[in-house]
Parts: C-alpha cells; structure tokens; sequence
C-alpha cells in the first residue's frame, strides 16, 4: 500500500480540491488542519482527518508519521506579528514540518505551495506581514531541508477557469496572471507523480485553451533551481 499524503491545510479551498484528485489517483490522504473536518464522513476514499497547527510541533507529529508526501496549502494570516502572521505560518509553520520529518528520520516528498512575487520585495503585497520576504524564507527552508521537493507559484486564484483550462509553467518570477485553484491542485499532485518536478521552482498561470494533460512535457521543460545561497537577513 503507498503511504500517505499528508495535505497540510487539507480542510482549506485549495486542500479541498487536492483530496479528490489524490483518491483518483490511488493514493490514501491525511488532510490536516487546526479546526479539523467538519464532516469527515465525507472525506473522498482512504482520506482521514486530522487536527493539528503548524505553529505547535508536537501536534503534528502524529499526522506526519509514516507519511510519503507531503503538501503544504497553508492560508499565511497577514498580521504583522503574532499566530496569524505570514512569519508564523508560511515560515516557522513551514520550519515546523521540516523539524517533524527530520526527527523522525523521514524524507517523503514536499509539495510547497508559495505564490508568484516573492522575489519582488517592493510589491504592495509585501506590505501585508511581509508576506513575499517569509514565503520566501519559507520556499528557502524547503530547498535547503534535502527532501526531494517542488515549490508551486500560484498566480493570483480564481475559482473559475479564467482565461481558460490549459496551464503555462514559467521561471524566474517575472510575470503575473490568474489560475484556478482546481489548475494549482492538478499541479500539485502532478508534481507528487513525476520526477521531473523533483528540485523545481515555477509559477504556474491559465491560459486560453483544454486542460493541460502532458505535465511530463512541461516539468521536463523546467530549469532546476541553483543551489541555494544565503540571503540577507530580513
């Protein structure tokens, strides 16, 4: 049996669509979040419910036991300081995952779910809990755990597909654009099956046109990221 998917931020809108997607793709989920499910019973196939905080290390312990992957689909908070701020979720939240795995001798595989600007520091969003300076702190954190892992730059979400279906992966971010959160839970699991994510960073977009079905295509057209220097400190 393949071990589980532990989908951090599982009872979320993003974690919400990734439970059906893993179920048809044979895979168990443990779909984690602070306030739990509220209707377990519903939850697609061999997927479970958990009750954890990524801001308390010791609850997620239990959910990351025995886990093969891992998908981190956290909302950031954008308060200044304190439990709801980005520094709390999308970094020390992040750190905390990392810490579980290390202890317990695990390397599954890391999906991280950031967002495009976060190397545009001068970007209003920054503004909010300097939200892009701890995601990518966060994003740093991943790259330098030694999992296998990939990190998902979602432009700005939508609930519908708008410009259309069809997916665009680029590099570097320098552009901006809309996706589905159905189009960023698809590349979320694509990325669990294929390899060629493996040591990838990219911002993913909708564009005019189908459903994208040769993610092996574009994950094989995709730079590894460099190797990871030190940044100033924020």
């Amino acid at each position: 049996m393949d071990r589980p998917v532990v989908v951090i931020g599982g009872t979320g809108r993003l974690g919400r669509l990734l439970l059906p997607r893993l179920h048809r793709s044979g895979r168990p989920a443990r779909a984690v979040g602070r306030g739990g499910c509220q209707d377990p019973a519903r939850l697609p196939g061999r997927s479970t419910a958990h009750t954890a905080d990524v801001r308390d290390p010791d609850s997620l312990v239990a959910p990351l036991h025995g886990c093969g992957a891992v998908v981190f689909c956290v909302e950031p908070g954008t308060a200044e300081s304190g439990p709801d701020s980005p520094e709390a979720t999308m970094y020390e939240g992040v750190r905390n995952v990392l810490d579980v795995l290390a202890a317990a001798a695990a390397a599954p595989r890391f999906v991280l779910v950031s967002q495009i600007l976060v190397t545009r520091r001068d970007h209003p969003m920054n503004a909010y809990g300097r939200l892009l300076d701890w995601r990518m702190r966060g994003e740093d954190a991943v790259r330098a755990s030694g999992l296998p892992y990939t990190v998902v730059r979602p432009g700005w979400l939508t609930d519908v597909h708008d410009p259309g279906e069809r997916v665009r992966l680029e590099q570097g971010d320098r552009g901006e654009g809309w996706v589905s959160r159905e189009s960023v839970a698809e590349a979320c699991v694509q990325s669990l099956r294929h390899p060629t994510a493996v040591g990838r960073t990219f911002e993913l977009y909708n564009e005019p046109g189908p459903a994208t079905t040769d993610w092996l295509l574009h994950f094989a057209r995709l730079a590894a990221d460099p190797v990871l220097t030190a940044r100033a400190a924020l």
